[in-house]
């Protein structure tokens, strides 16, 4: 399964990356945007691809072309302004859910954030955040693709347990990058994770596991 990583160069995006090229089932794509990350994925073996969510769907279309699957981990990171939430969260999420329909690349994986699915629980510190995730999830889930909507709670650099909790409406809690990222791959092929949305935070059932009893 050759899969392009959307958000390649995130902190998520290089451990997805890594996971997919270790596993010997797929062929990571790396979509990168400047040419220092395009050394940085040759170096490691890894194949690239130059486009941008800032493009146009024609554009990102090309750039997925001859795809399976999509993972987006994307996201304007906690500096930016809500110009760059909405530009990057939300409409690069939205060109990227367009461009799959486009090219007929069904499978697609969005990380999200936890709660992004409820108004109650949204920070008011980054509202702005939340409603992009909020919106873009929606628009996934209304598509024609076979979605996976991931949500996890805070990220943290610690390393990965391998051991998650996942639901529709968990407690606000942490989790490693690394274990996103593993639960990310997993979900890839795992059927019950089609046309699904959860919460995803550490916990004490395997990845495997855990995505099994969705």
């Amino acid at each position: 399964m050759r899969v392009c990583v959307v958000g390649a160069n995130g902190q998520i995006g290089k451990q997805v990356i890594n996971l997919l090229k270790e596993s010997g089932e797929y062929t990571p794509l790396a979509m990168v945007r400047k040419q220092e990350q395009i050394d940085y994925f040759e170096h490691l073996g890894v194949e690239t691809v130059f486009a941008s969510i800032a493009d146009s769907v024609g554009k990102i279309a090309e750039a997925i072309s001859g795809c399976d699957a999509i993972v987006f981990t994307a996201g304007s990171g906690g500096h930016t302004g809500p110009d760059q939430t909405l530009l990057i969260d939300l409409d690069g999420a939205v060109k990227t859910i367009e461009a799959a329909e486009q090219t007929g690349v069904k499978r697609f994986v969005m990380v999200s954030a936890l709660g992004a699915n409820k108004r109650e629980k949204w920070n008011e510190a980054i509202r702005p955040y939340y409603v992009a995730k909020h919106y873009a999830d929606r628009l996934l889930m209304q598509s024609d693709l076979t979605y996976t909507i991931i949500r996890p709670g805070g990220l943290l650099n610690d390393e990965g347990t391998g051991k998650i909790a996942i639901g529709e409406n968990l407690t606000r809690n942490t989790i490693p990058r690394a274990d996103v990222a593993k639960a990310v791959v997993a979900s890839l092929t795992e059927e019950r994770t089609y046309h699904q949305a959860f919460d995803l935070v550490s916990g004490d059932e395997q990845v495997a596991d855990a995505l099994k009893k969705l």
